[in-house]
């Protein structure tokens, strides 16, 4: 038997929460919602109890049921990166701003649901699969606003970082972001946010598109020649 994805929620509103619990038990029955959470202050020690593989996590979570300030998310993604570098995380909101989406990209996370994204919802269990897998998601509206903030900065091809991320990734297709931030000597959110780059800038969402991507633009060191038969 395959081994489950394990997924955390952390949102104050229960019925957001338990229309996630649902549509992931209709649509995979590999994918278990392992934790349920309404505050900040329960992630991290939920996460040290309960493993996991997918954190769903809304922007505006409150502190506490004392503390309604919202949770510091944009602190804590790298946080919980370096302590849990295999952790995945899908950020959810109702908030369509350009500057906040790319915020939580460059934090290390792999993508950003609209929570009134029907159609994202109903592929749910294909979205956490892919985000478990390393890959990125986005809604389209999200996409689109992620895209044109890389274009303000003037980010249309690939820079030199990121593709020397997708370069180690190519050589080394085995490898953890942990592992490919060690050889880069950066912080594992970083090379996350390097490969999602990537990934947008090249119109793919996992590491093995990008590579493939990247190496038919010539981008990345492509493949020898095959030697005559």
């Amino acid at each position: 038997m395959d081994t489950k994805i394990r997924v955390a929620i952390l949102d104050d509103h229960l019925a957001t929460v338990m229309g996630y619990v649902s549509l992931i038990m209709e649509q995979d029955s590999q994918i278990e919602v392992t934790a349920k959470m309404s505050y900040g202050e329960e992630l991290e020690p939920t996460l040290e109890k309960n493993p996991v593989d997918v954190l769903m996590l809304d922007v505006t979570v409150p502190t506490s049921q004392e503390n309604k300030n919202p949770y510091p998310i944009l602190n804590m993604i790298p946080k919980l990166l370096q302590i849990y570098p295999n952790l995945n995380i899908l950020v959810s909101s109702m908030h369509t701003d350009r500057g906040l989406i790319r915020a939580v990209m460059e934090a290390g996370a792999n993508g950003y649901l609209l929570k009134d994204d029907q159609a994202a919802l109903k592929s749910l269990g294909s979205v956490i699969r892919t985000v478990a897998g390393g890959g990125i998601h986005f809604s389209q509206a999200a996409h689109e606003l992620y895209k044109k903030s890389l274009s303000a900065q003037n980010d249309e091809t690939l820079s030199p970082r990121e593709s020397e991320a997708l370069s180690l990734c190519a050589a080394y297709p085995d490898d953890t972001t942990a592992q490919i931030a060690e050889k880069m000597k950066i912080k594992n959110p970083t090379v996350r946010n390097f490969l999602s780059n990537a990934y947008v800038k090249l119109g793919v969402r996992s590491r093995a598109a990008a590579i493939a991507k990247a190496r038919e633009l010539g981008l990345i060191t492509p493949y020898p020649p095959e030697p005559p038969k």
